[in-house]
């Protein structure tokens, strides 16, 4: 067995997405040479952009950056300059469109409610014949929060598109976090802090891993145990269950399919991101990715996305949290303590839904745990 001391790298990541290019940052700053693998042929995991047509395409999707805390936002800062970019999606309902998020746009909208109070009156009436006390799913936590008719129209149909379940059969707790303002604001984060790289996310994630080691087309579990002697610690980001051969059976997540198409217009929807909340259209969004950075290119690249159940052949994005698979990562979450010389972090190592800024905000928190336990 080789010599712990003499390993040639301090740390092996396994992913080059955000936890991994962020913990990599850190700890080449503070002089431990590390060698980050990807079994993708390009680096930043979900946050990847290709240019096409002049464009910086999300390849994984929409991501806008977002976070209330300064400390974070100066922290990205340092790698990119962000523009103004404020996300303000367009809810599209069989050809009628609406603001959001629900906002007094869309209740003027809907109802022609011109006042505040005119607005929580008209969501008051729709539901003062139901039981929603205690709302026991998500159908009724969104009657509850938004009435009938947006329910029916901007919520149900696109829910049960997202997850695959009625809604009737996913937690309350999944539209607690749906922004709904009694302002005429389309913003739909709260964060103070909102915006895109200037030339997209690849920069940062370069600059991230410009004194790391980084081999791309790697898949760790193909030579696992070679990989493994690389390094004095491993930090894994990807799907805990698979560390560990399921041993306990798979973790669930919903995935997502995109087609992308380029048009010869310079502007296919006038928005950047755009819901198709009707049962009958088959995708959930469409992205029109010159809008993120206020492109004037002569031609648009758009991607529509479509909702799948396939996490085998696809990449699993939305972790599903109901009782079994808590049940069944709390038993990996207790093998995981166990491995002394390995760091779990990010959305598939965690199985939590992280946005962006709660990715780096952890891996800052295990890079500075871990530097400071030496």
């Amino acid at each position: 067995m080789q010599n712990i001391d003499n390993k040639q790298y301090d740390y092996l990541i396994v992913g080059s997405g955000l936890f991994g290019a962020t913990f990599a940052h850190e700890m080449t700053k503070a002089g431990k040479k590390c060698l980050v693998i990807d079994k993708r042929d390009h680096s930043g995991g979900n946050i990847h952009c290709k240019k096409i047509e002049d464009i910086n395409v999300h390849w994984y999707g929409a991501h806008i950056f977002h976070t209330n805390d300064k400390t974070l936002w100066d922290y990205v800062n340092q790698f990119a300059e962000f523009n103004r970019y404020t996300n303000s999606p367009i809810a599209n309902y069989k050809q009628t469109f609406y603001n959001l998020p629900f906002n007094m746009n869309t209740f003027y909208k809907l109802w022609g409610s011109k006042t505040p109070s005119e607005a929580k009156a008209e969501i008051a009436r729709q539901i003062e014949h139901l039981n929603l006390d205690e709302p026991q799913n998500l159908e009724e936590q969104a009657l509850k929060l938004v009435g009938t008719d947006i329910y029916e129209k901007l919520i149900k149909h696109y829910t049960e598109k997202q997850w695959g379940k009625k809604a009737t059969e996913l937690p309350a707790f999944i539209i607690k976090r749906l922004p709904i303002r009694f302002t005429f604001d389309n913003n739909y984060f709260n964060d103070k802090y909102q915006g895109i790289p200037i030339g997209g996310y690849n920069k940062i994630i370069d600059c991230m891993l410009k004194n790391s080691d980084v081999k791309l087309d790697t898949d760790f579990f193909e030579d696992r145990a070679f990989w493994s002697s690389q390094a004095k610690k491993i930090v894994f980001t990807g799907k805990i269950d698979n560390y560990f051969d399921f041993k306990f059976g798979e973790l669930e997540y919903r995935s997502l399919r995109y087609e992308l198409e380029v048009h010869d217009t310079e502007n296919f929807q006038g928005n950047a991101v755009m819901n198709f909340t009707d049962a009958e259209t088959p995708y959930t969004r469409v992205y029109e990715h010159k809008h993120f950075e206020f492109g004037t290119q002569p031609k648009t690249v758009i991607t529509r996305e479509y909702p799948i159940t396939d996490t085998k052949n696809a990449e699993p994005y939305y972790p599903i949290n109901d009782e079994r698979n808590m049940s069944v990562l709390k038993q990996y979450q207790q093998l995981a303590e166990l491995e002394s010389n390995v760091i779990f972090g990010g959305r598939l190592a965690e199985y939590r839904y992280y946005d962006m800024h709660q990715v780096i905000a952890s891996a800052l928190k295990k890079t500075k745990s871990e530097l400071e336990t030496e």
